[in-house]
């Protein structure tokens, strides 16, 4: 075999299968999680703004019009009858119950867990906020890491809202 037949096959080698091997193994050991933001919370009634990149959904993307990701990250608040503390309650409850998610937070009208993939051990942060005035439970969510989540955080909440409203 020709030298530079062998390095080309060794560089491709080394692109096919070590290469995505060795990021695997990081993914594993935590290197894709990303830093917990310092920045969530509730601050004059709102929750933090949608992400830059369209991999995050907030049911406040109205409070925040000119936002490049304002429109792409809308979605509805969580409703609730009856006691929103309640509500609140039943929430932390679900996100107790689901895979791979933490309860990181759980105060009276606030609550912030993070998510992790499966696989590649990606963190999403996710947070809900009672605004009993409004009668809606705003929520926030997503990715610490990366451009796309492919929906994961609007399907995580619309899993919530659904184990929410079924009694």
């Amino acid at each position: 075999m020709k030298p530079v037949l062998r390095k080309t096959l060794m560089t491709l080698l080394i692109l096919i299968v070590v290469l995505p091997l060795a990021v695997l193994v990081a993914a594993q050991f935590g290197a894709l999680r990303g830093t917990p933001p310092t920045d969530l919370g509730v601050r004059d009634g709102r929750l933090k703004p949608p992400s830059n990149t369209p991999n995050s959904v907030t049911s406040q993307a109205a409070l925040y019009p000119g936002h490049p990701q304002a429109q792409r990250a809308a979605i509805a608040p969580l409703r609730y009858s009856g006691d929103g503390k309640a509500a609140m309650r039943k929430i932390a409850g679900i996100l107790r119950g689901m895979e791979r998610t933490e309860l990181i937070t759980d105060q009276p009208g606030y609550l912030y867990a993070q998510c992790t993939t499966r696989l590649m051990r990606f963190t999403d942060d996710i947070e809900f906020w009672l605004d009993e005035t409004a009668g809606v439970i705003h929520v926030r969510s997503a990715s610490r890491l990366g451009r796309k989540d492919f929906g994961v955080n609007r399907a995580r909440v619309e899993a919530i809202r659904a184990r929410l409203t079924a009694g």
